[in-house]
């Protein structure tokens, strides 16, 4: 059975991709708008967790919702959960796989889909949704990632990272100024990128 994660090439997705592969044929799926190359890191991590990848491009609009959103609440919390909704509607109508998976832990706040979002997903698109990290809190995730992943970790600005929030935050920066910007995201934000996988 075929299951596509989606992937950033942090340690979250990476992790999950790691866990369901006892029980599926993992393919991990990187999401982008097209604005950036940066999904050559995931594509990088892939290959490195010695995973087969696959890079599926989204509308431009849904870029400009998220980020509508964003800006009507004023944090990107309910932006980035749209988004993420919508990239695994986009892997989903694709029909290359019956399950779509990715790498939300069970204390994320975002992205996050609701019990009635999760069921439509499927409903709609025929396919079963994975959150392989959904029964694991964050101590447990940093002990299972400390025990398989070496990653680098830091600030957005610092470490290369693939997921479509880079994307965002560029295009809000761009588009909006940086006072918009920082006004919507907070000033720190850590995030990770896979080195490689240790040998079981």
């Amino acid at each position: 059975m075929k299951v596509q994660v989606l992937y950033s090439g942090g340690k979250d997705s990476s992790l999950a991709a790691i866990l369901l592969e006892p029980f599926f044929d993992v393919e991990l799926v990187t999401c982008t708008f097209g604005l950036e190359n940066t999904w050559e890191h995931a594509e990088e991590a892939a290959r490195a967790i010695g995973f087969p990848f696959k890079l599926v491009r989204l509308d431009p609009a849904i870029l400009d919702e998220g980020i509508d959103v964003m800006l009507k609440f004023g944090y990107p919390r309910h932006g980035i959960s749209l988004v993420h909704r919508r990239a695994l509607e986009t892997v989903a109508v694709l029909g290359e796989a019956k399950y779509v998976a990715d790498g939300t832990r069970r204390d994320d706040r975002a992205p996050k889909l609701s019990m009635g979002e999760i069921r439509s997903l499927e409903d709609r698109h025929g396919i079963r949704y994975i959150r392989p990290l959904a029964g694991y809190g964050r101590r447990a995730i940093e002990d299972l990632i400390a025990e398989h992943l070496e990653i680098i970790e830091g600030d957005t600005s610092a470490v290369p990272k693939a997921d479509y929030e880079t994307e965002i935050r560029s295009s809000m920066k761009t588009r909006l100024g940086v006072e918009t910007y920082d006004r919507v995201f907070p000033p720190e934000h850590t995030q990770s990128r896979v080195l490689r996988r240790y040998s079981s």
